[in-house]
């Protein structure tokens, strides 16, 4: 029993610590696309900021929720392929 808890801490710690990177690397980049929207919009005139904010938390969540799902099956693809490879 106990020399399964480390493999398995392992395993779920790499597709935590893959995660986490994924989804701050999204949040830059949907950070980045935000901002340039809001001054694209700010220049259009008087727009409410709800019409800037909402869009955003839309696509930001969707984005975030393909990414991590994305990012999880491959890390657990990823870790099959690994064990399989050290049992031969």
């Amino acid at each position: 029993m106990l020399g399964c808890i480390a493999p398995c801490m392992i395993e779920d710690m790499e597709i935590a610590r893959r995660t986490w990177t994924a989804a701050v690397k999204l949040a830059v980049v949907v950070s980045l696309l935000a901002a340039t929207a809001a001054f694209a919009v700010s220049l259009l005139g008087e727009v409410p900021r709800v019409a800037v904010v909402m869009p955003v938390i839309v696509v930001a969540f969707a984005a975030s929720w393909m990414q991590t799902e994305r990012i999880r099956r491959q890390a657990l693809d990823d870790m099959v392929i690994m064990s399989a490879r050290s049992t031969v």
